[in-house]
């Protein structure tokens, strides 16, 4: 059962929310059309994770009309992601919106606070790894996770790497980014008990292959308990580790 339905359900049980307020948010469009877009007002319902907005290829009037409508809809928090200088420029001057460069990632409204005990590291293997890893580590935030970030770990000094073992073994979710051969997921998959998504970056010389190296080494991972998602792809490994923390929370609340 998704975060937003048990809510709903608790406060029916608790008296704060009647049935037919309920009702009435269940029958309430699943998604506006406003044209150019078909904007999802069910998929917190439905996954618990509200409608989040690509910004790459999209211009800073479409963004600020789905914005529009997310805001109209209850929204307090929106995330853009892949989101240009020059457009989160255009849409700061209609929407309040801070702005992280390194990212590339526009938050309105406020950052939440973290609503889940668990703890999701993001261990970069390098610097240049950062931007990716601000991706993720944002992505997850917005979410409602605590985040520790442990950046410049990769295997070429292993001593910098095991120097957090303490963080590292605390962790519940953690999220290792490397490019190169991507050493790192199998390094850390190799140390901690909990689950390691692993994001191979484009960072590397010629053999690289913009991140197919990494990618196939993460792939090829012997640690057990390591996932891969896409080169590049911190928004998809905050959250679906931020989806893996708030099971695990879930669980352990249950018990």
């Amino acid at each position: 059962m998704n975060h937003d339905i048990k809510q709903l359900l608790e406060g029916v049980k608790s008296g704060e929310i009647s049935i037919d307020d309920v009702l009435l948010k269940l029958k309430t469009n699943p998604f506006e059309d406003i044209g150019y877009a078909k904007v999802d007002m069910h998929r917190k319902i439905r996954q618990g994770i509200p409608e989040v907005i690509y910004g790459e290829g999209k211009t800073g009037e479409q963004i600020c009309g789905i914005a529009e409508v997310m805001l109209k809809n209850g929204q307090e928090t929106i995330l853009i992601t892949r989101l240009s200088a020059s457009t989160a420029e255009s849409v700061s001057r209609v929407h309040e919106m801070t702005y992280y460069t390194d990212a590339r990632i526009g938050i309105i409204g406020r950052m939440p606070e973290p609503d889940v005990t668990g703890k999701i590291v993001v261990a970069t293997g390098g610097t240049s790894d950062i931007p990716v890893a601000e991706e993720a580590a944002l992505t997850a935030s917005v979410l409602g996770n605590k985040v520790i970030r442990l950046y410049d770990v990769g295997v070429a000094g292993l001593h910098r790497t095991l120097a957090h073992l303490d963080v590292i073994m605390d962790a519940s979710v953690i999220i290792a980014i490397a490019g190169m051969e991507g050493a790192l997921a199998s390094v850390l998959g190799g140390l901690a008990d909990c689950p390691v998504i692993g994001v191979p970056t484009s960072v590397g010389y010629g053999t690289s292959f913009g991140g197919m190296t990494a990618l196939l080494s993460m792939l090829n991972s012997c640690a057990s308990g390591v996932s891969v998602v896409n080169i590049d792809n911190g928004f998809g490994a905050g959250y679906l580790a931020s989806m893996i923390n708030h099971r695990n929370t879930n669980r352990e609340v249950k018990n």
